[in-house]
C-alpha cells in the first residue's frame, strides 16, 4: 500500500509517466422487442425481458497527472489480451517514454509472465524493460485510480443495455473523448501518513 501510495507523491514526469491501469468486465444485454421511444411527459420504455449477447471486457490507462484517459474494447481479458494492451501503450501511446510507472490491481493476468505468453521472449524482455509495475496489495484495488474512472465510465456510458461489442466501442470511444475534453481527473488525498493514522490496526505491533 505504501508503495502505490508513495509513487502518487512523485512530481510530473514525461519520460516516466505514471499510468493507472485496470479493466472492466461487462455483459452485453440486447432487446427481445423494440423499445416505446420516449414522447412529451413519458420516459422510454424498455420490456423487461432480455438476451444475454455475451460478454466483452474494457482496458482503461488512466494518467491523473494529465487527466488524460486510453480505453481499449476486446473480446476478452485474458494474458494475451493484457499483454497486447501494455503493448500499445510502450509502442503507440508512449514511445519516448523511458519508463512507463504503471499502477495495477493485483490480478494474476497483471504480471509480466503475461507478456512472455503472448510475445517471443526478445519482444517480451523489451517491453517488460520499459515498465516499472507496482501493484496494489490483495482487497486493496480502491487503491487503483483507474477504477474511479471506470466507475464513472459504468454510470456515465454504460447505463443502458449494449447489445454488442461495437456498439459497446462506440459509447466507450465517447465517453473517452468526452472525459478527456472535460479536462476531469482524479485529487488523490490519502497519504502514506495518512494511511499509518486511519488504518494503523493492518500495522504489525512492535514492542521493545
Amino acid at each position: 500500500m505504501e508503495d502505490v501510495l508513495d509513487v502518487y507523491e512523485r512530481p510530473a514526469d514525461p519520460l516516466r509517466p505514471m499510468v493507472c491501469v485496470d479493466e472492466l468486465h461487462t455483459q452485453l444485454i440486447g432487446e427481445t422487442r423494440v423499445p416505446i421511444a420516449a414522447k412529451a411527459g413519458q420516459v422510454e420504455r424498455f420490456d423487461y425481458e432480455y438476451v444475454r449477447n455475451g460478454t466483452a471486457n474494457v482496458f482503461i490507462a488512466f494518467e491523473p497527472l494529465s487527466a488524460h484517459r486510453l480505453t481499449k474494447v476486446t473480446e476478452r481479458r485474458t494474458r494475451v489480451d493484457f499483454a497486447e494492451w501494455v503493448r500499445d501503450l510502450a509502442n503507440v501511446h508512449y514511445p519516448t517514454a523511458e519508463a512507463i510507472v504503471l499502477i495495477l490491481d493485483n490480478l494474476n493476468t497483471h504480471s509480466i509472465a503475461s507478456l512472455y505468453e503472448a510475445f517471443e521472449p526478445e519482444e517480451a524482455r523489451r517491453l517488460a524493460r520499459k515498465l516499472e509495475i507496482h501493484s496494489t496489495p490483495k482487497h486493496g484495488s480502491w487503491l487503483n485510480m483507474a477504477e474511479i474512472e471506470l466507475s464513472a465510465l459504468s454510470r456515465q456510458g454504460l447505463d443502458r443495455r449494449i447489445e454488442d461489442q461495437a456498439t459497446l466501442d462506440t459509447q466507450v470511444t465517447a465517453w473517452t473523448t468526452q472525459r478527456n475534453a472535460s479536462g476531469k481527473t482524479v485529487t488523490w488525498r490519502f497519504t502514506t501518513a495518512d494511511a499509518r493514522i486511519k488504518l494503523r490496526r493492518l500495522y504489525p505491533s512492535i514492542h521493545d
